[in-house]
This record gives structure tokens, sequence and C-alpha cells, in this order.
């Protein structure tokens, strides 16, 4: 079988066509502190300014070995653009949502007619292209944003989860409105050099907020920007957090060409649960990936591999402390197995 280009083997795998063998890519956060340590950009630093950026991501390829680079790191770029309240990271801790923006529709209509030129969104965009202007021929350029689920979740506090149950008008409108942002938003890093688009939304969840409110809610504002990017041929990979077992097919409907899994969810099962779907995943990033031997850790790929899986990688983002020793096992496998 002919050898294909990082580039051209995840495209395919992610289309479900043969590829000569297993791509070795990470579709969730990819920093560590080894990696800071290796090239000379550290968090929080690297979560902006681009040139800081794009090296740690350029070091996930370069000292760890992904066949990808992948930015950014964390996911609260999109609710800080909205203006809530951020805790800054640290070097090995990520920024958190601790403030919020939105209670009706009123503040709705205040954040509409945004620039997507400022904040650290553009940051992202500019990583992006510093990235692909150097890799782009070769290997994928993954851009990834929180999903409209959790940024409204982040925008409207923790009120939001009641909201959906009491205000659908207000849900739906708030949902419409964080949707719209994430496709513009998207369309931004894919003109500047993203070929692959990842959604994390971890608070999406059929299992937290039901089935009936997940296809209401969730499923037709994902679908709109897996539309978006297929209509510029660009694959999209959801991850959710948690046990979503019961909820794959939902995840599928929207469209996505595949589905990253948490360590919470059994590969064999997650993979009968779909169609045409690709299931990623799912090495437990805490337990296995940071606190186990390569040893371990190829034990533990393995059965991953045997069950099934379409594409290994961490079920999570990776720890910031995780030893690049420790990812190269986790490579190591992907790497070695046809499919």
């Amino acid at each position: 079988m002919k050898e294909y280009t990082p580039k051209e083997r995840l495209a395919r795998a992610l289309k479900g066509q043969p590829v000569d063998r297993m791509p070795a890519v990470s579709f969730t956060q990819t920093g560590t502190v080894e990696q800071m340590e290796a090239c000379g950009a550290f968090w929080p630093e690297a979560n902006e300014d681009a040139q800081k950026m794009a090296a740690l991501a350029e070091a996930g390829h370069t000292v760890v070995g992904f066949e990808a680079v992948r930015v950014p790191f964390d996911i609260t770029a999109e609710a800080e653009f909205f203006g809530c309240k951020i805790k800054p990271g640290t070097r090995e801790q990520q920024p958190s949502v601790v403030g919020h923006v939105v209670k009706d529709t009123a503040d709705i209509e205040k954040l509409k007619g945004y620039d997507l030129n400022h904040g650290r969104i553009s940051v992202v965009c500019d990583a992006i292209k510093i990235l692909a202007d150097k890799y782009g021929k070769e290997l994928p350029v993954m851009g990834s944003m929180i999903g409209p689920f959790s940024l409204a979740q982040h925008m409207n506090g923790d009120d939001w989860f009641m909201t959906i149950f009491t205000d659908e008008a207000f849900g739906l409108a708030l949902m419409e409105f964080t949707t719209e942002f994430n496709i513009a938003y998207a369309k931004r890093m894919v003109d500047n050099g993203a070929d692959t688009m990842v959604i994390i939304d971890p608070t999406a969840s059929a299992q937290l907020i039901g089935a009936q409110f997940y296809e209401k809610f969730v499923v037709p504002y994902h679908k709109k920007i897996s539309d978006a990017m297929h209509e510029l041929n660009v694959p999209t990979v959801l991850h959710i957090c948690g046990d979503t077992t019961q909820g794959l097919a939902l995840m599928e409907s929207s469209g996505v060409d595949a589905i990253s899994i948490d360590q919470n969810v059994d590969v064999a099962t997650a993979v009968s649960k779909v169609d045409k779907a690709i299931i990623v995943g799912n090495l437990d990033p805490v337990n296995v990936l940071w606190n186990q031997t390569p040893e371990v850790i190829r034990a533990a790929s393995q059965k991953v591999l045997d069950a099934g899986i379409g594409l290994l990688a961490p079920g999570c983002g990776i720890v910031s402390k995780t030893p690049t020793e420790n990812l190269q096992a986790m490579i190591e496998m992907a790497k070695s197995h046809r499919y």
C-alpha cells in the first residue's frame, strides 16, 4: 500500500478510507512542561502570544512525535472574548472561567457585532498561520475551540442547566448566538491554514441533560458547525467529557467525522453504537499517561487497539506533567498499528 504523508493519512483516516497505518495524533490539548522546557515557550505566555503558542504546538511534533500540530491549549479564550472573567493559568495549570456575562436576551444583543481580530482568539488564528506556513504541506494543522453548549454555559454560568429547562426561548437564542460565533471563528482558523477542526464541548452531555434536551439544544448546533466545515472540506472531531455511551448515536447524528471518547467509555461498545463516525481515544490521561510507565502504556494502548479504536489518542487533555516518554509509548503503538 502507498505510504501517505501525515496530512494525507489523517484526512483519509477521518473519512474511513484505507491508509498504510494508524496516524499518531492527539485531538485534545498537547502542551506539557517538558515540551515547554525544550522549546522555551511556557504557559501562561504560550496561551497569549502567537509565536510562543506556535512554538509549543510545534514541540508536540518535534519533541514528542505527534504527527500533527494543534492549538490552542485551553478552552477559555472564547468566553474571555465575550467579557467573562478568567482566573489566570500558571505554568502547570490552565486558566478557568470564573465570571459570566449573559443573563437574558438583552445581554446577547449587546454582544453582537463582535470583531474576531481581537483577544486571544485572534492570537490562536495567528498561531495557526505560523504553523500552517511552516508545516501545512506535510502535517495536519488542527484548530480547536470550545463547543457552543459549553460556551453558553461559560457565558450564563451555572444557571445554564436550569435555563434550558425553564426558559427555552432564551436558551435557544443563546445557542444560536454561540453557534454563529463558533462557525465564524472556525472559518477564520481555516482561512489561516487549519485543515482539521476539533470541537471540545465538555458539558454537552446527553448523560448530563438527557437525550431529549441534547437533541434540541446540542445536535442542531453541532450539525451547523459540522456542515460549515464540510463545505470547506474540513473534517470535524467532537469531544465530550464523561460517559457518553448512551449519547453516541445522537452525537453522530450531528454529522461529525469522529467522536473522541474519554476513559469512562468502553471502546468496543462505543464502536458498536455508531455507523460511520470514527471513534477516537481513550487512554486515561491521569491514571495511565501521566502516572504509569511506558510499558504499562503500551499494554493499555494494545488493549484499546484490540477493542477496535479508530484512532488511538488520549481520552481527554494531556496533563501538563505527563512525561514525554509516556506519550511516545502511545505514539509508538499507534504508528505500529495496521488496520
